[in-house]
This record gives C-alpha cells, sequence and structure tokens, in this order.
C-alpha cells in the first residue's frame, strides 16, 4: 500500500493533478507506511513508548491524529481562500461601479 501511494502521488504531481505543497504530507505518510512494512517492529516500538498495548491501537490513534491535522490544515486552507475571495469579490465591485460611473460621466458630455 506504501509503494502504491507513493508511486500515485508522484504520478498526480507529474500530471500537475496535485499541488507540490499537498504531496509532502502524502509522501511522509506512504514512506511511514513502507517503515512500517519493511520494520514491523517500528509499531511495537513506538507501541511501547506511547503505552499502547497494542500495535493497532496505536495505527488507529496515529490515523486519528492524522485526520485531524489534515482536516485544521484543510480548515486554514478554505479560510485563507474564502477571504481572498471576498476581497477579489470587493475589488471587482469597486471597479465594476467606477467603470459604470464613468460611462455615465461620458454620456453626459
Amino acid at each position: 500500500m506504501g509503494i502504491v501511494i507513493v508511486l500515485g502521488i508522484i504520478e498526480l504531481v507529474r500530471r500537475r493533478k496535485l499541488n507540490e505543497e499537498y504531496s509532502f504530507l502524502w509522501l511522509i505518510i506512504g514512506v511511514l507506511l513502507l517503515m512500517i512494512t519493511f520494520f514491523p517492529q517500528l509499531i511495537y516500538f513506538i507501541s511501547g513508548f506511547i503505552g499502547t498495548e497494542l500495535p493497532i491501537n496505536t495505527l488507529f490513534f496515529t490515523g486519528i491524529i492524522f485526520l485531524m491535522l489534515l482536516g485544521l490544515f484543510f480548515s486554514l486552507k478554505i479560510s485563507i481562500l474564502s477571504n481572498r475571495v471576498k476581497k477579489l469579490s470587493q475589488k471587482i465591485a469597486i471597479l465594476e461601479f467606477e467603470l459604470k460611473k464613468n460611462k455615465e460621466a461620458e454620456k453626459q458630455n
């Protein structure tokens, strides 16, 4: 699965379907999956370090944390884009108003 994720992300970036900004996070996840696949004792070490009894609990925990951070990241991106859209629409409205005002001034002259 890790190989599929890494190759899939590289292909999406190559085809310009995914920005490099977002691909970095997914590549890290793919590499971590590969590391756990090739070194399964790593998940046991992490489980002992954070104090979970079963390695599957560690995987679920990290998955939930990952999804929460991903949600936070996209919430920030949406907020930034919403503010940009608001500013752009205000600028367009001002430009349309000035254009309409200039057209009316030309008609009067």
